[in-house]
């Protein structure tokens, strides 16, 4: 009988059993999906209510700081009009990111990641119940964030120019942000690690994509640093779909969100399949 205080041999009895013919999506990532849902929607008023407030607060504090000395696409929307779907793109990326993240770390620390492990449910399923669980929560916040911002703003500035662009770049972007999320949590061995990865790469990164600001508006050696940014593209093609203006093309930032989520889905799914950081 194996020692059940190793886990190695249950882990390698779970990658056969999941080497067996099965749906792609079965039930084990119905039941893990499900889990996180449920797992933000539970405490909906720390994921949900209060990343809303916080970017509200954003919204009122720089729209009445700033709002009548910047000008943005040569004057032809305000800078609140502007201003508002880049808060609600950060606010997608950063709670995608949290979702899948601190889900992993904590199921980690807990030691109820074998749980996850031992069921046959393949290395595809758990990727697209973490991914996905991240994206639900990415896109509530974004959806209750544009419904909160509406009496701050002419109703017309929010109805998207072209909804399309606002969808595949809210899906895109929250891919790219719950795998990344998903890679850091399996990564990171404490939560230290986590906090690390969240205020030292994703922090930066989002407040410095052009969310306040145009990058047009930056020198040109700043500019340059800017196209650098990934989550830049995102946010400039979500707000492209708002108001069918830029300041790249939305093709350009669409190639790279999609080299992106090409790269972090092929790393994420090589660390579940090989068992990096999952089988100690």
């Amino acid at each position: 009988m194996n020692d059940v205080s190793n886990p190695l041999p249950v882990t390698s009895a779970s990658a056969q059993i999941r080497k067996s013919s099965s749906p792609i999506l079965g039930p084990g990532f119905k039941a893990l999906f499900y889990k996180e849902c449920l797992r933000f929607w539970k405490v909906a008023f720390q994921t949900v209510v209060a990343p809303v407030v916080t970017t509200l607060l954003y919204l009122l504090i720089f729209s009445h700081a700033l709002s009548e000395h910047v000008k943005v696409y040569d004057g032809k929307i305000s800078y609140v009009e502007f201003l508002v779907p880049g808060l609600i793109m950060m606010a997608v990326l950063q709670n995608a990111f949290a979702n899948s993240s601190s889900s992993m770390i904590q199921s980690k620390m807990m030691r109820n990641l074998i749980f996850i492990l031992l069921p046959p449910i393949t290395s595809l399923e758990i990727f697209c119940a973490y991914v996905f669980g991240a994206m639900a929560r990415g896109l509530t916040v974004g959806f209750a964030m544009w419904l909160i911002t509406l009496p701050f703003v002419p109703w017309h500035a929010l109805v998207p120019d072209n909804a399309l662009w606002v969808v595949v770049f809210a899906v895109g972007g929250t891919w790219v942000m719950g795998t990344l999320g998903l890679i850091a949590g399996i990564w990171s061995e404490k939560f230290d690690h986590l906090a690390v990865f969240q205020n030292f790469i994703i922090m930066p990164l989002t407040f410095l994509a052009g969310t306040f600001y145009s990058i047009k508006t930056l020198p040109a050696f700043w500019q340059s640093v800017s196209h650098l940014n990934p989550f830049f593209y995102m946010i400039d093609g979500f707000r492209y779909g708002f108001f069918g203006v830029s300041d790249v093309s939305p093709w350009i930032s669409l190639g790279v969100v999609a080299i992106f989520m090409t790269l972090l889905t092929v790393v994420a799914m090589r660390m579940l399949v090989t068992g990096y950081k999952l089988r100690q």
